[in-house]
């Protein structure tokens, strides 16, 4: 990762003229990282929200006990569910699939809520090949499960995947010009199209949902590849100081130990402060509960830079709240359904 940091030496360290002899080489590397970090951008944003997206496309199979003939299932075979209705005009389920919205989304929310409050303490390199780790244990935990208990806890995993890898690219866009925010946004944006229709067109292209779910399995090993080897180093945010911005930067991300408290970072701020923090923001969380796409465009209007990382990874609970109060609202609402004649 020594590569990482090349760009942010100023030629001021050469000797006599030559300093200013040839001014595009740090033209050339300026816009080869700002196209660097946006792809790696993009590509987290997929990559961290394509297991969630996976995970709901995969829900009735995840639920099913039923083996599809020609088509192995990843579940045993078993006793055909018995519907709450068999008169129903529903597809219904033993389970209503709202188990696994919530099994999908409600560690996400848990992670949200308690993230601002000392995720921070950690460096993000650790974060990042947990949250990798936890998708790819998702999908190997559901392809070979045998029940849908077992399919529910890999559901878990790439929700705390999904959540923890949020929190933590969202805090880090702290350290990157805001035009990467945009880039994260359209990374899960095109996760759920690509999620979705990848799993459709796999599943109906004849494999099975267990070959269909291990074949995503490059999608935690791109994640890890575009953060450590695609990002580069984050611009310094403190003018003050060549040394000590590269050392500020720098070991949020490749530190092996949580970084100090230091002007500029969220990591000194009290507990009361942060609850004041939080507080101003419940004119950005509340609406979003009920309009979530809009995260990414309140997000931006965050103020200066003390806050910014905290405010960051605190306003994006609020999609997850609102997702989380579908799925509870929903269990009943099958069961409802199904009992219809």
């Amino acid at each position: 990762m020594g590569g990482r940091a090349g760009s942010w030496r100023s030629l001021s360290d050469s000797e006599g003229e030559e300093t200013t002899s040839d001014p595009q080489p740090p033209l050339l590397d300026h816009q080869g990282a700002h196209w660097k970090n946006a792809v790696g951008f993009w590509l987290l944003g997929l990559c961290n929200n394509f297991s969630y997206v996976v995970m709901l496309s995969a829900a009735h199979d995840i639920l099913s006990h039923e083996r599809v003939p020609g088509n192995q299932s990843h579940v045993d075979p078993g006793p055909t569910p018995i519907p709450l209705n068999s008169s129903s005009r529903f597809d219904c389920n033993s389970v209503s699939t709202a188990a696994v919205l919530l099994a999908d989304i409600l560690p996400t929310f848990g992670i949200k809520l308690l993230a601002p409050l000392g995720l921070h303490l950690l460096p993000y390199s650790p974060r990042v090949l947990v949250s990798g780790l936890c998708a790819a244990g998702s999908f190997i935990l559901v392809a070979f499960s045998h029940s849908v208990g077992t399919s529910l806890c890999g559901v878990v995993l790439a929700s705390i995947s999904s959540g923890l890898g949020e929190v933590t690219f969202l805090s880090l866009t702290a350290f990157y010009p805001r035009a990467v925010i945009s880039w994260w946004s359209s990374g899960t944006g095109g996760a759920g199209l690509l999620g979705a229709l990848s799993y459709l067109g796999l599943t109906q292209a004849g494999l099975s949902p267990q070959h269909t779910l291990l074949s995503m399995l490059g999608i935690p090993v791109l994640l890890l590849a575009s953060y450590f080897l695609l990002l580069t180093s984050p611009e310094p945010q403190d003018p003050g100081g060549e040394e000590e911005a590269e050392t500020a930067a720098r070991q949020p991300l490749i530190g092996t130990e949580a970084p100090a408290s230091k002007p500029g970072s969220s990591s000194g701020l009290s507990l009361q402060e942060r609850w004041t923090v939080f507080k101003s923001l419940l004119q950005y969380i509340v609406p979003l509960v009920l309009v979530y796409f809009a995260e990414y465009f309140i997000n931006q209007g965050l103020t200066s830079n003390e806050h910014r990382e905290f405010a960051m990874a605190a306003a994006c609970i609020s999609d997850t709240l609102g997702i989380s109060l579908s799925g509870l609202l929903a269990l009943p609402l099958h069961d409802f359904l199904c009992r219809l004649s």
